[in-house]
């Protein structure tokens, strides 16, 4: 029922409680710790134990809490735990414990280990992006299948300040792992750069021999909690969705972001033909989805729409570059350039699919023929 999972360099040992879906880790000594949880968050040194738990149901949903408010839940799972609430702190999450990963990282005698589960298919959000509520207490019941929650061990001692800023270096980590894999965010057309819900937990090691004022970019222990972290990131993502390169290399999923699903697209077919069968669209919708060679074509389409949106290009030039595609799809696939407004990004998005229905609607829905020779 409680094994355990791994040893970390600072002696302390990571344990997996299976009955209560817990990962947690009991310090053999004292620690410097930060946290962003709701149960003794923050700065602390009189900690004696950290874990992350999953609370979600077996739909991977809402969190299904032991008590009033998602606080007192943790203070709760603490005792069953076998602590006292007030010495621990804590995170739950959706993601299933048995889908942790642990990536640990060295250099010279500085370890650093990340570990960590995450999803961001049911709650990836873009730091910017419209906002579902106001008022705190409405959240505290809620926590969302897709949490991406850290724990960070550092085996060096640094001060307060740098506990921080390492903080700092491990979100960005997070968020860089998010856009290699190009995750979209569910609340916008922008990047994933995280879930609405993550947390972080990171401890040091007061009684290390190694001492650091620095934990950004330019140090090595930066780099290492980078690597760590973002490594961490993609292999907690990929066991517990599949999320990686080879899931993102397909058309839905890279227009997914910007309002495209084959409901949409077939609406779009239904407006473009008399013979707006399901089963024709169905049909020709399968050989389309099979022909991979257009997802680069598409990547830069869409990266011309994304520097649209972040201000980096201007709509004429915009307009220009994407006609140009345009054109070049269209005699690829032997037909003339569909007539379509040029005035907003979604026009732009819609006019990338028309030429794929103006090339089915010839009834050349092959691959030689819809497809880029």
């Amino acid at each position: 029922m409680i094994k355990k999972f791994y040893q970390l360099s600072t002696g302390d040992e990571v344990f997996w409680h299976k009955k209560l879906q817990s990962i947690y880790i009991p310090f053999k000594e004292k620690r410097k710790v930060l946290s962003t949880s709701l149960l003794n968050g923050a700065y602390s040194e009189d900690l004696v134990m950290i874990f992350n738990h999953n609370c979600g149901d077996e739909d991977g949903g809402h969190c299904k809490l032991k008590a009033k408010t998602y606080l007192e839940h943790l203070a709760v799972l603490s005792e069953e735990l076998g602590f006292c609430a007030t010495k621990v702190t804590g995170m739950g999450t959706a993601a299933k414990m048995e889908n942790c990963v642990v990536v640990e990282k060295t250099y010279a005698d500085l370890t650093v280990t990340a570990i960590v589960t995450g999803g961001v298919e049911g709650n990836g959000g873009r730091a910017g992006d419209p906002a579902t509520y106001y008022a705190p207490q409405e959240k505290l019941a809620e926590h969302k299948a897709g949490t991406i929650n850290i724990m960070l061990s550092l085996d060096a001692d640094v001060p307060e300040g740098v506990l921080t800023r390492a903080l700092v270096t491990c979100t960005e980590a997070k968020t860089a792992a998010l856009q290699e894999l190009m995750a979209g965010s569910l609340y916008s057309t922008g990047l994933a750069t995280g879930s609405g819900t993550d947390q972080t937990i990171i401890f040091a090691n007061p009684k290390s021999n190694l001492y650091f004022e620095g934990a950004g970019k330019h140090s090595k222990l930066g780099e290492l909690i980078g690597v760590a972290v973002k490594d961490a990131v993609k292999k907690a993502l990929y066991k517990q969705s599949g999320l990686s390169p080879k899931l993102q290399y397909d058309l839905l999923r890279r227009w997914k972001r910007y309002g495209v699903s084959q409901e949409k697209i077939y609406e779009l077919y239904q407006r473009q033909t008399e013979n707006s069968s399901k089963a024709d669209f169905q049909k020709k919708f399968t050989i389309f989805m099979e022909n991979n060679k257009l997802i680069a074509s598409a990547s830069v389409y869409i990266h011309l729409l994304d520097q649209l949106a972040w201000g980096l290009l201007p709509i004429e030039d915009v307009q220009q570059e994407t006609r140009k595609i345009l054109e070049k799809m269209a005699q690829d696939f032997e037909i003339s350039l569909p007539k379509y407004q040029y005035e907003t990004s979604e026009d732009l998005v819609w006019a990338w699919w028309i030429i794929y229905l103006n090339c089915y609607m010839k009834g050349d829905n092959d691959e030689k023929n819809c497809g880029v020779r």
